[in-house]
């Protein structure tokens, strides 16, 4: 017959409770406290539009509209207060450039009327006008209106590589605008960074031989 072991419970008696455990450590609590946290953390999704193919088409598009904006149409109306006068040449007329109108009344940029022409423009435009007085050949309003379509079409040269540093303009002017007046219009826009005029005339009958 078997014998319990000395010193051990007789058989069939009652287990006591289990030995109590010993608890956590501070420092063994945080350490698998961060190790939970690592092992659940997730690196959080970036969501983002890509919007690089859409800044290069609205690229092209605003140099188009600025490039449109830069051409100037042939096809003008004539009327009493501006008859252009008529050439024997036969070349194409640029369509690059401001277009400035002289008519027997009023200078025009853009549709916009910058400075009206007094019934006898042999001395230009009057001198409120002018930046000095009646004698300066600086216009005032006109610069202030190609101040702004240079700076426009500067940035559509810098666009296209083209040379950024001067404009072009086309200047359209009555048959009989008076050489002071002209000059006058010539010298702004020298002055506005202008450097190379069209003056546009309609082709009339070549001239004999």
């Amino acid at each position: 017959m078997n014998q319990p072991p000395a010193g051990g419970p007789p058989p069939g008696a009652p287990k006591g409770p289990p030995p109590a455990q010993k608890p956590a450590s501070m420092a063994r609590y945080k350490r698998e406290l961060r190790r939970a946290i690592a092992k659940n953390h997730k690196e959080p999704e970036v969501d983002f539009l890509n919007i690089t193919a859409m800044l290069d088409m609205m690229t092209i598009i605003l140099v188009f509209l600025l490039k449109s904006m830069s051409q100037s149409s042939a096809s003008l109306p004539q009327s009493g207060d501006l008859t252009m006068p008529k050439s024997v040449l036969t070349t194409e007329a640029s369509q690059e450039g401001v277009a400035v109108l002289i008519s027997r009344s009023s200078i025009i940029v853009d549709d916009n009327i910058v400075a009206q022409v007094p019934a006898d423009a042999t001395h230009g435009v009057e001198g409120k006008y002018k930046r000095t007085g009646p004698t300066d050949l600086y216009i005032v309003p006109l610069a202030n209106a190609l101040q702004s379509w240079r700076e426009r079409d500067r940035q559509v040269r810098l666009a296209t590589g083209k040379d950024p540093s001067s404009s072009e303009a086309i200047v359209i002017a009555d048959a009989n605008t008076p050489y002071r007046l002209l000059t006058e219009v010539l010298f702004t826009l020298g002055q506005s960074e202008f450097a190379k005029f069209h003056l546009m005339v309609l082709q009339g009958a070549s001239a004999p031989k």
